[in-house]
């Protein structure tokens, strides 16, 4: 395991460009979901449901705020990163910006289901951090990521076992190929600097390999297909992913969907028409 590194002073310039990569992903991927999901608050198909997922938007919306809280360790600030950074400098997954189609649960509970699985193996990933205060924040934000994974897979079985199952189907067949955008790199050299310093205990081609052989048993055993996987053998998949199956947009480099420019308009309006140069606060700085 790395040496633990207790402060971005004992970087080289190398390294505090991987961890910035790294944070941003990390935290843009949790506030882009958030916002996303307060799309369904008092549309859900039930009470609730209602609630769990505007408590996964808040909870969510926290985890973000710690990563962002790491990243003024390489001088930036909050509102800096949330409001005023340009669109195309996140570094968030398509799979989290993606507007919802109308009144469309089995799509909200797919990329709930294919997002917080990824997340878990993420921060167990993410556990033995060389730097830290990544390492001391992950246990933070581990306790309700299993709750999210257990309330997505309810839900897909639910919904697996009756009228939904189509709509499952469609859902997958539009999520997956974005939910494999999670697993890209900012940058090649970027990610191989981000596992060489210890940043992440794991490489993102044995993340998605970890991700893809849970995800495509459980989503069989609700008799649902996956593209892009090979099964090579026993219960083992291999992740091959051909560049067509990948969406044109892959997020990390900052290129995104056309559902994102809608999206950071939205939370970003109020900030400038007021003109301000500070975000309102309503929860203390985190710990």
């Amino acid at each position: 395991m790395a040496a633990e590194i207790e402060h971005v002073d004992d970087l080289d310039a190398d390294e505090r460009d991987a961890l910035e990569a790294l944070l941003l992903t990390l935290a843009d991927d949790e506030f882009v979901l958030a916002e996303r999901y307060t799309e369904w608050q008092v549309r859900a198909p039930t009470l609730e449901s209602d609630l769990a997922l505007s408590n996964n938007a808040q909870d969510e919306l926290g985890h973000a705020r710690l990563w962002y809280d790491v990243l003024e360790d390489l001088g930036y600030e909050e509102h800096e990163l949330v409001y005023e950074r340009e669109p195309e400098a996140w570094r968030h997954s398509t799979l989290v910006e993606l507007s919802f189609p109308d009144g469309d649960w089995a799509d909200a509970i797919v990329r709930h289901y294919l997002y917080d699985l990824a997340e878990q193996l993420r921060l167990e990933a993410l556990e033995g951090s060389s730097y830290a205060k990544i390492a001391g924040r992950v246990g933070k934000i581990q306790d309700e990521e299993r709750y999210h994974v257990e309330h997505a897979q309810s839900w897909m079985e639910r919904l697996a076992d009756g009228e939904g199952h189509e709509r499952l189907q469609a859902a997958v067949d539009r999520l997956f190929p974005h939910a494999l955008t999670l697993f890209e790199p900012v940058d090649e050299g970027v990610e191989e600097t981000i596992v060489e310093a210890g940043f992440r205990t794991e490489s993102l081609e044995e993340l998605a390999e970890e991700w893809v052989n849970t995800v495509v048993p459980f989503l069989k055993s609700l008799d649902l297909e996956t593209p892009a996987v090979e099964r090579v053998h026993f219960d083992e998949y291999e992740f091959e992913v051909p560049n067509e199956e990948l969406p044109e947009a892959r997020g990390r480099d900052g290129s995104h969907t056309d559902d994102w420019a809608a999206l950071y308009e939205d939370f970003t309006h109020t900030y400038r028409e007021l003109g301000r140069s500070e975000a309102t606060k309503i929860m203390d700085k985190p710990a």
